[in-house]
């Protein structure tokens, strides 16, 4: 890959194909393959694994996908964590194959965007790693509930209070029954004292 080819690719509109979430703009993995492939058709991309064959790597603690992006000879690897509703590195035991999934398609598209397709969009900002909770999807509601589950069962009160304080109220009532009657008790004490510790410091 030359310099051209990098000009080439950073100065493609990909406005028309430009999707909002919340505060920022992203080009979605489809589209930015599209792009890539319609002007290098001989352009690859990797999924690194790990030493076990598997498709993401952890550390015992979170995880995390690596794949590379290669457009005439040049590879350029990129590294996402596989992120929670807060975009913060989910636990490892809610990571899903689903969330997997999705951390490996963005993963692509930051790669394809070293090699300048949609760079721009990574400027002075980046991208929202995770979706918002749709709720016509039972997968990511159950993984949000098991996080929930984890974090009051651990006691982790900060965490327990902002996965809990993130949802809307309709879905905090879709999802109070899956709680037991000690983990409901924890889940409001956290979220009390949490609202009260910030307005103090406030």
């Amino acid at each position: 890959m030359n310099k051209n080819d990098f000009k080439e690719l950073y100065e493609i509109d990909c406005s028309k194909n430009v999707e909002a979430k919340g505060n920022f703009n992203y080009l979605s993995w489809a589209h930015a393959w599209r792009w890539l492939k319609t002007r290098h058709p001989d352009a690859t991309y990797t999924i690194y694994k790990n030493a076990d064959g598997w498709n993401y790597h952890t550390d015992g603690r979170t995880a995390w996908v690596e794949c590379g992006v290669t457009v005439n000879g040049l590879e350029h690897i990129e590294h996402l964590p596989i992120l929670n509703f807060h975009n913060k590195a989910q636990k490892l035991e809610t990571v899903d194959s689903m969330a997997v999934n999705t951390a490996i398609k963005r993963c692509v598209t930051k790669a394809i965007g070293l090699h300048g397709l949609g760079l721009y969009l990574y400027e002075g900002e980046d991208l929202p790693d995770v979706p918002t909770w749709d709720e016509s999807d039972p997968n990511m509601r159950d993984n949000y509930v098991a996080q929930l589950v984890i974090a009051s069962d651990k006691e982790d009160k900060v965490e327990t209070a902002e996965l809990y304080g993130d949802l809307t109220q309709a879905q905090k009532q879709d999802i109070w029954d899956e709680f037991t009657g000690q983990q409901k008790q924890f889940i409001k004490n956290a979220r009390r004292d949490y609202v009260e510790n910030k307005e103090q410091v406030a």
